[in-house]
C-alpha cells in the first residue's frame, strides 16, 4: 500500500492498526546474556501476538538479532535483510521496540527510515512513540535518535572512567587467554604448568641467543604446544617476550579510542603506556631476565629494520644480489666506471673488490653484456612472442569497465520510473478532484522536469560509453604495439624485465677476461650454459642444460 494512500487514510481518522498491512517486526539485543535472550524471545512472543491480533493486518515473519550491538549495522544480518526485503515490496510496515533497537547512530537512524518510505514502508518505534507514517515524525526522530547516538558516547566515557578506576585499584584487565596464568575475577594466579614454558622461551631468547623462530621449533621438539596442538606461532613468542607482567608489572594505556561510533583505536607509542610494578600480578621471570631478553629483542628488530632497509637499497638494480663468483660464493657488486661516454656500469666480485685481482680472477661483467644474455635467453624461452601478447590483452579485455555504466543506466532508469509512477498517481488525484488543476501542473511540470535531466543523463551516458569504447580499443592497440616492441627487444631488453625472469647468474671458475663462462638460472626452472668471446659482437655459444 502505497505512503499517500495511508497517510490520506490516517488524516481522515483511520488508525494504523486497522488499515489493510502486511506487518512485520524487528528485534535485537545487544549482548547473548541469558537475560538477555530472555528478552528477545518476549520481544518477538509480544510482536508476533500484537501483529496477528489485528484483523486487517496480515503477519510476516519477523527479522531478529542477537548478540549485535546498535552503534552500527554492517554485522546485523537479519537487519541488512529485512532492509533488502523491504526494497522488494514484502511487506508494509514494521514494528521495533524504540530507536535504539533500529541504530543508536543518527546518521544511520535517518538514513534507514528514510530509505524505507521511499520504498513505501513506515516504521513504528513503540516505546518512543514515533510513527514514521506521520507527517512530524522526521523530526521527533531526529531529536530521539540524536539521544539514543549521545547515550552511547555516555557509555564509552563510562567504561573508560571505570577502566581508569579498575586500574587504580589493581584489578587486571584485558587477555583472559594470558599464557602461563589462569584469570578469575579480574586477579592472576600461576599456572604452574603454562608458567614453565614462558620461563623456558625467555631462557631460549636471552640466555641461549635464539631466534624466535627457532625458539619456536626448539619448544615444538620438546613436545610443548600451544593450546590448539599446535607449534607456538612467531607472534605468540613475541607477546610472551614483550609483555611487561610476566615480570610482574602492570602495562596499561596501549590504544587510544579515536571514535566511539566507528570504534577505531590507535597504538601510543610506549612513552605514553601505563607501567608500573604491581604487587598483585605474580612475576614468572626475574626483572633482570625480562629487560635483557627486551634489549636483545630491540636490538635485533633495528638490525633487522636496517638490514631491510639496505636490502631495498642494494636491490634497486636488475642484476643486484643475483650474480654469483663460483670460486669464492661472493655476489658480484655494482661499479660505474667512468669513460668518454659518461660512464659504464660493469659487476665485480665482491673479492675483488676487497683484494684486488690476487684475491679473486674472476672477470668483471658489463650489463650491456648480461642484458644480450637475457634477450637471447628470453627469444629462445618465448617461440611464440604474438601468442603472449594476445593472452595479455585477452586478460585486459576480461577485466569489466571501471565506469559502472550499466550500473549508472539501471539507477537512472529506475529513477525515471518512480518518476512516472508518481505522475500517475498525481494524475489519479487529479481526476478523483483531491488536489486543484493550479497544484496538479506545477508538480506535474516538476515531474518532467526531472524526466529531462534524466533523459539528458541517459543520452550523455551512452555517448561517454561509446567513446570508451573507442579509447578502450585505440589503448590495446597501443599496448600490444609496445608488448611487441619489447619481447623483440627493439629498443634493447627491459632490465625490469628481465629481473623478473632472472634467478640467478653463477659466474664459473674457467672464465677470463676475453672468454666469459656463464650459467644462468632463470626462475622457471630452466638452466642455460652460456659461453660468449669479447671479442665477437655477439654470443658464440648459449644453450639449455
Amino acid at each position: 500500500m502505497e505512503i499517500r494512500k495511508i497517510r490520506a487514510e490516517m488524516q481522515m481518522g483511520r488508525s494504523v492498526f486497522n488499515l489493510p498491512l502486511r506487518v512485520t517486526f524487528y528485534a535485537r539485543v545487544s549482548t547473548d546474556k541469558a537475560e538477555q535472550k530472555n528478552s528477545l524471545e518476549n520481544q518477538i512472543q509480544y510482536y508476533t501476538r500484537l501483529i496477528q491480533s489485528k484483523s486487517n493486518w496480515t503477519y510476516v515473519e519477523g527479522y531478529v538479532d542477537e548478540g549485535i550491538s546498535g552503534t552500527s549495522t554492517k554485522r546485523r544480518e537479519s537487519f541488512n535483510r529485512m532492509i533488502a526485503d523491504a526494497k522488494e515490496g514484502r511487506f508494509d510496515f514494521i514494528i521495533t521496540k524504540e530507536i535504539s533497537r533500529f541504530s543508536r547512530s543518527t546518521l544511520d537512524s535517518i538514513k534507514y527510515t528514510q530509505e524505507l518510505l521511499e520504498h513505501n514502508v513506515g516504521v513504528l518505534f513503540q516505546n518512543d512513540n514515533i510513527n514514521t507514517l506521520d507527517a512530524d515524525s522526521e523530526f521527533r526522530l531526529v531529536v530521539m535518535a540524536g539521544v539514543a547516538q549521545d547515550e552511547v558516547r555516555k557509555l564509552s566515557e563510562r567504561l573508560k572512567f571505570g577502566f581508569r578506576q579498575s586500574i587504580q585499584n589493581g584489578r587486571v584487565l584485558g587477555n583472559d587467554q594470558l599464557w602461563g596464568y589462569d584469570k578469575k575475577n579480574c586477579k592472576l594466579t600461576v599456572n604452574e604448568e603454562e608458567a614453565a614454558v614462558v620461563q623456558l622461551v625467555f631462557d631460549l631468547y636471552a640466555n641461549h641467543h635464539l631466534g624466535i623462530r627457532r625458539v619456536s621449533q626448539r619448544l615444538f621438539d620438546m613436545g610443548y604446544k600451544s593450546r590448539r596442538g599446535n607449534a607456538f606461532n612467531v607472534q605468540t613468542i613475541r607477546n610472551m617476550l614483550t609483555n611487561p607482567k610476566y615480570k610482574g608489572w602492570y602495562c596499561g594505556n596501549k590504544t587510544q579510542s579515536l571514535d566511539y561510533r566507528s570504534k577505531k583505536k590507535a597504538f601510543l607509542g610506549e612513552e605514553e603506556w601505563v607501567m608500573y610494578r604491581d604487587p598483585e600480578i605474580p612475576a614468572l621471570v626475574s626483572e633482570e631476565l625480562w629487560d635483557r631478553a627486551n634489549a636483545l629483542y630491540k636490538a635485533h628488530r633495528e638490525q633487522m629494520m636496517a638490514h631491510r632497509s639496505a636490502a631495498a637499497f642494494h636491490n634497486r638494480y636488475a642484476y643486484s644480489g643475483k650474480i654469483i663468483c663460483e670460486e669464492h660464493k661472493a655476489s658480484f657488486h655494482r661499479q660505474l666506471l667512468a669513460n668518454a661516454g659518461g660512464g659504464r656500469e660493469v659487476w665485480q666480485c665482491k673479492i675483488y673488490r676487497q683484494r684486488g685481482r690476487e684475491g679473486c680472477k674472476a672477470p668483471q661483467l658489463q650489463t650491456e653484456e648480461l642484458n644480450e644474455v637475457m634477450a637471447q635467453i628470453f627469444s629462445k624461452a618465448v617461440q611464440d612472442k604474438s601468442a603472449v601478447v594476445e593472452e595479455l590483452l585477452s586478460m585486459i579485455r576480461s577485466t569489466p569497465e571501471e565506469c559502472g555504466y550499466e550500473r549508472e543506466r539501471g539507477k537512472l532508469e529506475e529513477d525515471a520510473r518512480r518518476i512516472q509512477a508518481k505522475k500517475d498517481c498525481l494524475l489519479e488525484m487529479s481526476a478523483e478532484k483531491a488536489i486543484g488543476l493550479s497544484e496538479f501542473r506545477n508538480r506535474n511540470d516538476s515531474f518532467n522536469l526531472q524526466l529531462g535531466e534524466i533523459e539528458r543523463k541517459l543520452k550523455y551516458l551512452q555517448k561517454e560509453q561509446e567513446m570508451d569504447k573507442i579509447s578502450r580499443a585505440e589503448g590495446l592497440d597501443r599496448i600490444r604495439d609496445a608488448a611487441m616492441r619489447e619481447l623483440n627487444f627493439a629498443d634493447g631488453i627491459n632490465e625490469k624485465l628481465a629481473a623478473s625472469i632472472l634467478d640467478h647468474i653463477v659466474v664459473k671458475r674457467d672464465s677470463y677476461k676475453e672468454k666469459i663462462h656463464l650459467e644462468v638460472y632463470v626462475k622457471s626452472g630452466q638452466i642455460w650454459d652460456v659461453c660468449f668471446a669479447r671479442e665477437k659482437s655477439s654470443l658464440c655459444c648459449i644453450r639449455f642444460l
